[in-house]
């Protein structure tokens, strides 16, 4: 515990704010996944649309930072904060900032036949979390928020 205090400690303010705010829209994005699905759909933003391929190239810096304090502040969590928790979390985070984003739901069988689910985002040609497999799955849903 003293190190994970002290890892904190070493960071900016800068880094800090966003580590808390990530923590902190990790925490509503598990919230959200706790009530039914068909609630918070209309919060996700245009069903199967997404936003363009292109971004401006200043908010890149910000997209990377982003993609950061989410993978961080989710190893911390004392609660599930895994694909779709993360993207929830990353999306609000982007609409925060007035930067465009596009959340994919994806299916696909594990090597047991089981179906299994993926989540991810991007913004412009940036995947800020989930991209780690998911070119295995196959998107069955997709929500742009445009801002």
């Amino acid at each position: 515990m003293i190190k994970k205090i002290t890892l904190f400690l070493s960071f900016s303010l800068a880094q800090k704010k966003l580590l808390i705010e990530s923590y902190s829209y990790l925490a509503w994005a598990r919230y959200l996944k706790s009530i039914p699905f068909s609630k918070v759909v209309p919060s996700l933003g245009a069903v199967m649309q997404e936003t363009a391929l292109e971004t401006d190239p200043a908010n890149k810096k910000t997209l990377g930072e982003i993609s950061q304090a989410i993978h961080l502040a989710s190893k911390y969590t004392f609660f599930e904060s895994q694909c779709l928790v993360k993207a929830i979390a990353a999306m609000k985070m982007l609409e925060k900032r007035k930067i465009e984003s596009t959340l994919y739901l994806g299916t696909a069988r594990d090597e047991d036949g089981q179906l299994i689910a993926h989540a991810w985002i991007r913004s412009g040609p940036f995947y800020i979390t989930g991209s780690e497999g998911m070119e295995r799955f196959t998107v069955v849903s997709k929500f742009a928020k445009n801002v």
